[in-house]
């Protein structure tokens, strides 16, 4: 049965789970402080919503739901949502919270270039426009001062926004088929590993109880802001809640100010608003034409 459509609901989900995603941020770039290196952090960021999602599937006796035709795909989502991963949180622990969270606003802006190179789509004045004024922002936010904005930070992110957008597509194929929580746990079951092996090669030691509180809450915040945008989806489409996605940049930049007394300098005041506006643009467009395309009924 299709969930009645419920907008502001789904947009208040989507608020609160940009919420619950700055705090992951947060513990995140306070892990890479800490001195916890960032494969470690990555294995607990996937292992602990794996195995919370797997207890709650048995205890409810729905363990079939994560049966899959489609395994190797799954495997395939998880090569890149891993690397893709590795450099989200990576920029985080290089770059002050706000100017690492801009840097992932770009990714609608690569979605629209990799649907021209990869399948295709056509796309109209509105969302080049968008696409030029997106890169025009981050070239304002990089700007000339290298200290504010180092090149491996510019870069980092820039990788993880490129990434985030290929990824969005293989997701789009995969929730043709799969339950949401599906593709969360095979996504948890297949990166777990890999990372797990860094730990070991690592032979990290112990953490104090402060390490392991920030490891914990990284990986149970990840899998609450899963679950609500999941939930957010469910009554909601894409392009009616994306917008809300913007509200990270005033959780980042509250977090920098409160935790890490960074204030943003001129230029990211000015370049993050293009990049915003960029991602709005392109949200609107995808709303116009899915509008567009939506069967009509006879008129009465």
């Amino acid at each position: 049965m299709v969930p009645v459509q419920r907008p502001m609901y789904a947009l208040a989900l989507r608020l609160v789970a940009m919420a619950v995603i700055s705090v992951m941020l947060l513990l995140v770039k306070l892990t890479g402080e800490h001195g916890i290196w960032l494969p470690e952090m990555l294995f607990w960021r996937q292992f602990i919503p794996g195995v919370l999602l797997l207890g709650w599937l048995a205890a409810r006796g729905e363990v079939s739901r994560l049966r899959t035709q489609r395994l190797s795909i799954h495997a395939r989502r998880a090569v890149l949502g891993g690397t893709g991963v590795f450099f989200t949180l990576g920029v985080v622990q290089i770059l002050p919270l706000a100017e690492a969270t801009v840097l992932g606003f770009t990714a609608p802006i690569f979605a629209v270039l990799l649907a021209v190179v990869l399948i295709g789509e056509k796309v109209g004045p509105w969302r080049w426009m968008a696409v030029v004024l997106g890169l025009v922002g981050i070239a304002i936010i990089a700007g000339p001062d290298r200290a504010h904005l180092p090149p491996t930070g510019l870069v980092t992110g820039v990788i993880g926004a490129f990434l985030v957008a290929l990824i969005s597509i293989q997701l789009r194929d995969l929730g043709r088929t799969e339950e949401p929580v599906s593709v969360v746990f095979w996504f948890s079951a297949f990166c777990t590993p890999p990372f797990a092996l860094f730990v070991l090669w690592t032979g990290a030691p112990h953490h104090d109880l402060a390490g392991w509180a920030m490891l914990v809450g990284i990986g149970v915040t990840g899998l609450a802001a899963q679950l609500l945008m999941t939930a957010a989806l469910r009554y909601g489409s894409v392009a009616s809640v994306v917008v809300m996605d913007y509200s990270q940049f005033g959780w980042a930049t509250l977090w920098g100010w409160l935790v890490f007394a960074h204030v943003p300098p001129a230029q990211t005041w000015i370049g993050a608003p293009a990049i915003i506006a960029a991602g709005i643009i392109i949200a609107w467009r995808e709303q116009v034409r899915g509008s567009a395309a939506a069967p009509r009924l006879p008129a009465a």
